[in-house]
C-alpha cells in the first residue's frame, strides 16, 4: 500500500506541475486586468469605448445575442457619459458577415448613438490585433473595453500591454446560459496561451494600416 501511495505520488507531482505551467498565460491575463474590471454601472469615465467583435446572425445583417449585449453596454456608457466615441472592432470580412459594419449600424439605427461617434475597424481579426490597432492606429491612449465575463480579463490584459490605459466593462449578456458561459471559459483558458505568445514577441497585427484620425476627428466634433 505504501509502495502504491508512493508510486501515485511520483504521478501526482509531475502532472501538477505541467498543470500549473499551462496554466501561467491565463494566471498572467487574469493577474493584468485585477482593478480594471467593472459594471457597467460603476466603470470609470473615458472617451473612448471599445466593443470587440463577435458572431452575427446567420444572416449577416443584425449582431448576435453576445455582440448585441455587448453594444448595448456601450450605448448604456455613452448614454451616461461615461464614453464619448465608440470604435467598434472585428473581423469585416468574417465568415457570418461584415462585424463591424453591422455593429455600427446597431449603434446608430437602433440603440441611438450618433454615427458621427461610431468608429468602425474592420481588420480587428481578434482580440490582439483589436488592442494594437486601436492603439497604433488610432491613436487611443485610454479606453473602456466592452466584451462579457468570460472574455474581458484577456481583452483588458491584451489592450493594456500594448499601451492602452483600458479599464473593461462587462456586458450584458441575455442568452447566456450556464453551459455557454462554462464553454466560452474554457475556450479563453486556452486562448490565454495565444494572446501571451503574441504579447511576448510582440507580434504585429495582421493587417498593417497608416495611422487614421477617425477618433481624434469624432472627439473634435
Amino acid at each position: 500500500m505504501r509502495r502504491r501511495r508512493r508510486r501515485l505520488l511520483l504521478l501526482a507531482v509531475p502532472a501538477l506541475a505541467a498543470l500549473l505551467v499551462a496554466s501561467l498565460p491565463w494566471l498572467w491575463t487574469t493577474a493584468g486586468a485585477r482593478g480594471h474590471v467593472h459594471a457597467a454601472a460603476e466603470a470609470p469615465a473615458a472617451d473612448v469605448v471599445i466593443v470587440l467583435g463577435t458572431a452575427v446572425t446567420e444572416d449577416g445583417r443584425q449582431p448576435g445575442v453576445r455582440l448585441a449585449g455587448r453594444l448595448e453596454t456601450a450605448a448604456e456608457l455613452v448614454g451616461s457619459g461615461k464614453a464619448r466615441v465608440v470604435l467598434v472592432s472585428g473581423d469585416g470580412a468574417g465568415g457570418s458577415g461584415d462585424e463591424p459594419a453591422i455593429m455600427a449600424a446597431h449603434l446608430s439605427e437602433r440603440l441611438g448613438v450618433d454615427p458621427q461617434r461610431v468608429v468602425a475597424d474592420p481588420h480587428g481579426l481578434d482580440t490582439y490585433d483589436s488592442c494594437l490597432r486601436a492603439r497604433q492606429v488610432y491613436g487611443i491612449e485610454r479606453a473602456l473595453i466592452v466584451t462579457q465575463s468570460y472574455h474581458l480579463s484577456r481583452a483588458v490584459t491584451l489592450c493594456r500591454h500594448v499601451g492602452i490605459d483600458a479599464d473593461g466593462v462587462t456586458a450584458r449578456c441575455s442568452g447566456c446560459g450556464t453551459g455557454l458561459l462554462v464553454r466560452k471559459a474554457a475556450r479563453d483558458y486556452l486562448a490565454s496561451g495565444k494572446a501571451a505568445w503574441d504579447a511576448v514577441r510582440d507580434r504585429p497585427p495582421a493587417v498593417s494600416s497608416p495611422a487614421d484620425p477617425a477618433i481624434s476627428d469624432a472627439l473634435a466634433r
